[in-house]
C-alpha cells in the first residue's frame, strides 16, 4: 500500500499542478494581467505548489528532513535532471539581460541558505526574511520586466472564468490529497527499508514534486520555446527557496539536519554555479552538457544515500 500511496500521490501532483496552472492563468487573463506578471507569479508559484504542500505537510506531521530535502532535491532535480533532460530533447538557447538578472537572483538566494541552514533550525523570522526577498524580486521584476517573453508557456488555458475555477478547486484538491499520500508513502518506505527519511525527500520526493516542472520544460523544449524551458528553471528555484522554505518556516520552525549543509547544499550550490557559468558564456546549452548533466544527477543520487 505504501508504494500505491507514492504512485497515487506522484499521479496527484502532476495533474493538480497542471490543472492549478491552468486555472489561475485563465483567470489572470480575463482580469488583464499582464503577461510577464502571469509568467513570474501564477505559472511559478503554481509549478511549485507541490513542493509547498509537500513541506508544509511534512514539517506539520513531524519530518523536517522531507520538507527541506523536498526543496534542496527539487532544486537540484531542476538544474541536472531536468534541464539535461531538455537539452537532449532539443539545444536550450540562451539570450537576454533578464535571463541574467534573474540567475543571479537564483545564486544569491542559495548562497543565502548557507547561514539559514548553519544555524540549525530555519526559525519563523528567518522564513519570514526568506518571504521578504521572494516579494522584493517579484515587485523589482514586475516593474523593470526587462526582456521576457510575451509567450507564459500555457496556451491551453480555458478562456471561461468559471471553468477557470473550476480547474483551480480541482487542482488544490489533487494537490493536497497527492501531497498526503506522497508523504505518508514516502515516510512508510523510508522507515520499513531503513533509508533517511532525508533520503527519501532528496530523490522520491523531491522528484516527485518536481514533475510540473519537469512537464512544462519538456513541452516547451518540444516546441523550441528556449526561454520558457530554462525560465521556467530559474523561476522555480528561486520560489522554492525564499517562497516555499520560507512559508514553510513561517508556520513552523524547521530543524536542520547536518547533511544538508555539508553533502546537499554544496552540492545544489555546485549545479547553480555550473547552470549560471553555462548561460552566462554560452549561447546554447547543447546535447552533449545536457548528457553530463544527467549523469551529474546520477552520481548524487548513487553518493546521497550514503
Amino acid at each position: 500500500m505504501d508504494y500505491v500511496f507514492v504512485t497515487a500521490g506522484l499521479i496527484g501532483l502532476f495533474f493538480g499542478g497542471d490543472a492549478l496552472v491552468r486555472g489561475s492563468v485563465g483567470i489572470a487573463r480575463r482580469l488583464a494581467v499582464p503577461p510577464l506578471l502571469i509568467g513570474l507569479t501564477v505559472v511559478g508559484f503554481g509549478t511549485s505548489t507541490p513542493e509547498l504542500l509537500v513541506s508544509v505537510d511534512a514539517a506539520l506531521r513531524g519530518v523536517p528532513d522531507i520538507a527541506v530535502g523536498n526543496i534542496i532535491g527539487s532544486n537540484i532535480a531542476n538544474i541536472l535532471l531536468i534541464v539535461g533532460v531538455s537539452a537532449l530533447v532539443w539545444p536550450i538557447r540562451v539570450s537576454g539581460a533578464t535571463l541574467r538578472r534573474d540567475t543571479a537572483v537564483m545564486m544569491a538566494a542559495t548562497l543565502v541558505l548557507i547561514p539559514v541552514l548553519a544555524m540549525g533550525e530555519i526559525s519563523r523570522l528567518a522564513g519570514l526574511v526568506l518571504f521578504a526577498g521572494l516579494v522584493t524580486y517579484l515587485a523589482r521584476a514586475y516593474l523593470r520586466p526587462g526582456e521576457a517573453p510575451a509567450d507564459s508557456g500555457t496556451d491551453a488555458a480555458p478562456a471561461s472564468s468559471l471553468v477557470s475555477l473550476l480547474w483551480v478547486i480541482a487542482g488544490l484538491i489533487a494537490l493536497m490529497a497527492g501531497a498526503r499520500m506522497l508523504v505518508d508513502g514516502a515516510v512508510s518506505i523510508a522507515r520499513g527499508y531503513g533509508v533517511s527519511e532525508a533520503f527519501i525527500g532528496l530523490t522520491v520526493v523531491a522528484i516527485g514534486t518536481s514533475l510540473p516542472e519537469l512537464a512544462t520544460s519538456l513541452i516547451a523544449a518540444l516546441r523550441r520555446q528556449s526561454e520558457i524551458a530554462i525560465g521556467n528553471i530559474i523561476g522555480s528555484n528561486i520560489f522554492n527557496l525564499l517562497g516555499i522554505l520560507g512559508v514553510t518556516a513561517m508556520v513552523t520552525p524547521i530543524p536542520i539536519a547536518s547533511r544538508f549543509l555539508v553533502f546537499d547544499l554544496p552540492v545544489l550550490m555546485v549545479a547553480s554555479l555550473v547552470l549560471t557559468g553555462l548561460l552566462l558564456t554560452r549561447p546554447t546549452i547543447g546535447r552533449g552538457v545536457g548528457a553530463v548533466m544527467l549523469a551529474g544527477y546520477v552520481a548524487y543520487i548513487w553518493f546521497a544515500q550514503g
